[in-house]
């Protein structure tokens, strides 16, 4: 009986299959379809993804806006920064039109099944496309076709700088969009909404730069295998200023300004002078190799904080060779006043004696006294032989000359290089550093900050 039963199920079983084959409900098929929300199973049906929309109808039109998430670092030295940008693209294709008014978002996953534009960054060293948790693609479909295509890119981006007014530069950038082998014949860049486009600048925040101006514009790249289109985003940073004034330029300003503290120390403490002389200028000297370190290495660059730091060093160096002028002619004026001092008492003596040493013109070694011991001659006698002796001298100085007359030229020699009084020299300096200093100043701040 059970063994009847299940022949009799078997058998109702195939002529069930074998009529579902033979009349196939087609109603059903149509009607799912029609009902169900479209997939991209179904809009990929024809669907050639290697061939752009509108081909040999006209150029596609893509529309570019931008969200700058963050500004990570702008390097003086490798000239670039690092940003991280939310780069959205639109354009219509027709082959991807669906009745209704709805949108569809696909898995970015499947971007391989769509055509999408080859967009680059030409001015890109180094870049990426976030794949936490999954690559940071958007695709959404809309019914009139229009598909938006949306990417998260971390790049670093050349940025040409000048660097001669540094720190009070004020850098222009630019992020450039390009097409890599569709011509302006096959694509054609825009901006979605002008300057509106871009989104983010507004609100950044900056370590040393703030962000002072930005707008778009649209042009054309013109390479050797044709033309292509091509969208700017220029943005201003001005650098500020306060940090550099607070780390370099108040420390310089103070080295300098310790360097004057000499001209109030007196001249004969030489270790004092000397020590604080020495070491300003070693520490002047340490500050303009730290300033360094931060910037390329450029001949062609002679910044503005380079002329400051050698402003300061040419008035701290200065400084100490304003001590060594004052100290050698303090040494030059003590060795005149010794002369004047040994001749006057040479002469103090030869009077007390009564005797005038003679040198005698054809004998150098041997010398007359002429005193009071000696015959007692006339006084024009004596006068014409101190005539005749000194007319000797003067016309034979290569046989030997008198102790004064020595002097006398010494003290000639001498008079042209000595000051009456070194001390004027510190006096002078006290009035003559602060205020060269104090207009330098102003004419560095002045050309640097306003022309």
């Amino acid at each position: 009986m059970s063994v009847q039963l299940m022949h009799m199920l078997l058998i109702l079983c195939l002529t069930f299959t074998q009529g579902a084959c033979m009349f196939p409900n087609h109603n059903w098929g149509e009607w799912n379809d029609s009902q169900l929300q479209p997939t991209i199973q179904r809009l990929m049906k024809g669907y050639n993804r290697y061939l752009r929309p509108n081909f040999n109808e006209g150029p596609v039109e893509i529309g570019m806006s931008l969200d700058i998430a963050s500004i990570d670092a702008i390097s003086e030295i490798n000239m670039d920064y690092t940003a991280t940008i939310f780069l959205r693209q639109r354009w219509r294709d027709s082959r991807l039109v669906f009745p209704g008014n709805e949108s569809v978002s696909v898995d970015g996953r499947l971007v391989s099944l769509l055509w999408i534009p080859d967009t680059f960054i030409p001015d890109s060293k180094r870049s990426f496309l976030h794949d936490v948790t999954v690559e940071n693609r958007l695709i959404r479909i809309f019914s009139n076709g229009t598909v938006l295509y949306a990417l998260r890119i971390t790049a670093t981006i050349a940025c040409n700088m000048d660097l001669t007014k540094y720190p009070m530069d004020r850098q222009v950038c630019t992020l450039q969009l390009e097409s890599w082998g569709y011509n302006l014949q096959d694509v054609v860049f825009y901006w979605t909404r002008g300057n509106d486009s871009v989104k983010g600048l507004d609100t950044l925040r900056l370590a040393q730069y703030s962000v002072e101006s930005y707008y778009t514009t649209v042009s054309e790249a013109v390479y050797e295998t044709g033309q292509y289109p091509k969208l700017v985003l220029h943005f201003a940073l001005r650098r500020n200023v306060l940090f550099f004034i607070l780390e370099t330029y108040v420390p310089s300003i103070l080295l300098v300004v310790l360097s004057w503290v000499s001209f109030w120390i007196s001249q004969s403490s030489v270790p004092a002078r000397t020590c604080i002389g020495v070491t300003t200028v070693l520490t002047m000297t340490t500050l303009m190799m730290g300033a360094r370190t931060s910037l390329p290495n450029a001949n062609c660059f002679i910044k503005a904080i380079d002329v400051y730091l050698g402003i300061c060093f040419t008035f701290i160096f200065g400084a100490l060779l304003e001590y060594a002028c004052a100290h050698f002619y303090t040494m030059q004026h003590q060795t005149v006043e010794d002369l004047h001092r040994d001749l006057l008492r040479e002469l103090n003596e030869s009077s007390g004696n009564g005797s005038i040493p003679i040198i005698s013109s054809t004998q150098p070694n041997q010398s007359v006294e002429i005193g009071s011991t000696a015959e007692e001659p006339t006084e024009q006698s004596v006068n014409s032989d101190t005539k005749n002796h000194a007319g000797s001298k003067e016309k034979m100085p290569g046989q030997g000359c008198g102790l004064s007359s020595v002097k006398d030229a010494s003290r000639r020699a001498a008079s042209v290089f000595i000051v009456e009084n070194p001390h004027n020299i510190d006096r002078h300096a006290r009035t003559v550093f602060p205020t060269a200093f104090l207009f330098v100043n102003i004419l560095y701040w002045l050309y640097y900050l306003f022309l």
